[in-house]
């Protein structure tokens, strides 16, 4: 077992709508911040039944598009230490970068970039040149960059790793990888080829540990070989709570136990030391 957990995507929803208006990327709210939200104070709680020590907190772009405000307030006030934040922005806009810096003072020391996923897809495209202002922005200033994104943008993606080899780009969910397909994992061949890109990182969310449960696929075919193709020190385990079903500390046991058949070193990457490389504001 791991002797230490970090969580580097969570998301939090504040209940007072008035201070912090509900106004989702596409216009369509997602079901999850609605149904199942939880405060920042709810989520400390759970962190503490689940064992989680420390936390980089996601900004929900399907609840508060690119309004950062309630995800700013939280980290302000909090003493603890045990946060940093992942904002979200306009990367096209050509203000793009003050912003950047601005969410940056503020103890938000990630940017993702939403291109789609179960909620909403947008059209525009991840290597449109009126967003390289903002990735050399993420470069000078040591921000990595998560992205959510379907197999279908791969070709812009490669753009961005090899234009800008200095940024960390984390990939969420396994890049949406086949998994249930089971062994050989053949359809999985475009995730597994992204090794070979030194500034490559993969979130490994609730969701890919379900879907190694399921049809032909267990986790002890799955989970060996991806460390295999990727590195574990380039992969991160996140709970993406609430959105995933369940309480932090069920989703955290179904982690636990499916990535139990790799090695105790290969874990202590998975479940703190790549989130730590990638957040240093979470180290020690």
């Amino acid at each position: 077992m791991p002797t230490r957990l970090v969580d580097i995507h969570p998301h939090i929803i504040s209940p007072d709508t008035v201070r912090y208006p509900i106004t989702p990327l596409g216009g369509k709210r997602s079901g999850w911040s609605s149904e199942r939200p939880i405060t920042f104070e709810q989520l400390v709680t759970a962190m503490d039944e689940a064992g989680v020590a420390k936390a980089a907190i996601v900004h929900s772009s399907t609840t508060y598009g690119f309004n950062n405000a309630y995800l700013a307030d939280v980290l302000a006030a909090d003493q603890s230490g045990r946060f940093t934040g992942v904002f979200t922005i306009d990367v096209m806009a050509a203000d793009a970068p003050a912003k950047m810096r601005d969410c940056f003072s503020k103890k938000m020391t990630g940017m993702r970039i939403y291109s789609g996923g179960s909620n909403i897809t947008l059209d525009s495209r991840l290597d449109d040149a009126r967003s390289f202002p903002a990735w050399e922005c993420a470069q000078a200033l040591g921000i990595p960059v998560a992205i959510s994104l379907f197999p279908a943008k791969l070709a812009e993606l490669l753009v961005l790793i090899k234009r800008f080899p200095k940024v960390k780009i984390i990939i969420d969910g396994l890049f949406k990888a086949p998994i249930a397909e089971g062994p050989p994992y053949s359809a999985c061949a475009y995730l597994f080829d992204l090794a070979q890109y030194d500034n490559v990182h993969l979130k490994l969310a609730t969701n890919n540990v379900r879907a190694s449960r399921k049809d032909n696929a267990t986790p002890e075919t799955f989970f060996p070989r991806l460390v295999k193709e990727i590195g574990a020190a380039r992969i991160a385990w996140c709970s993406n709570y609430p959105a995933s079903k369940g309480t932090l500390k069920e989703i955290v046991g179904e982690a636990k136990a499916a990535l139990a058949c790799l090695s105790a070193d290969e874990q202590e990457w998975i479940f703190h030391r790549t989130a730590e490389s990638l957040y240093p504001a979470l180290a020690g």
